[in-house]
């Protein structure tokens, strides 16, 4: 189980750091200063919730490094996982509050938050629903 967490992890940590990379630019651009105080606000918690899934998406490995050869795998697994679960959660919001970012200096239409609405329910009906719903049809007891 250990290779598989690692592997999935690999993924979400590429476009993590991609993101955040992406995101520690933006108070550099000239335009930043032009933003209105609450797209200003909405930026700095993206950043912040960039900055928590980086560290919890990369925790695993860590994680690894310091406990590998102390007999702890089935611990480590437990652990890895919760984490890489709550890296994915905190990349959700860290994406949702992005595009709720991008989208309100692309546009000030009032359709912004139903659009940043509906591609939430996407990722979280991908992310979350069908792989739950998966486990549950599908595991036998």
């Amino acid at each position: 189980m250990w290779g598989e967490l690692i592997q999935e992890v690999r993924v979400a940590q590429t476009g993590v750091q991609i993101l955040f990379g992406f995101l520690l630019t933006v108070v550099f651009t000239p335009r930043y200063a032009q933003l209105p105080d609450t797209d200003q606000a909405i930026y700095i918690v993206t950043v912040v919730l960039g900055a928590c899934a980086t560290g919890a998406l990369i925790g695993p490995v860590s994680l690894h490094r310091l406990v590998s050869g102390r007999r702890v795998k089935p611990q480590a697994v437990r652990w890895a996982s919760r984490l890489t679960l709550v890296g994915l959660v905190l990349l959700l919001a860290t994406m949702t509050a992005s595009l709720l970012l991008i989208l309100r200096v692309a546009t000030h239409d009032s359709y912004v938050p139903y659009l940043v609405a509906s591609v939430v329910a996407w990722y979280g009906l991908c992310w979350f629903v069908l792989p739950l719903w998966t486990r549950r049809r599908y595991t036998t007891r």
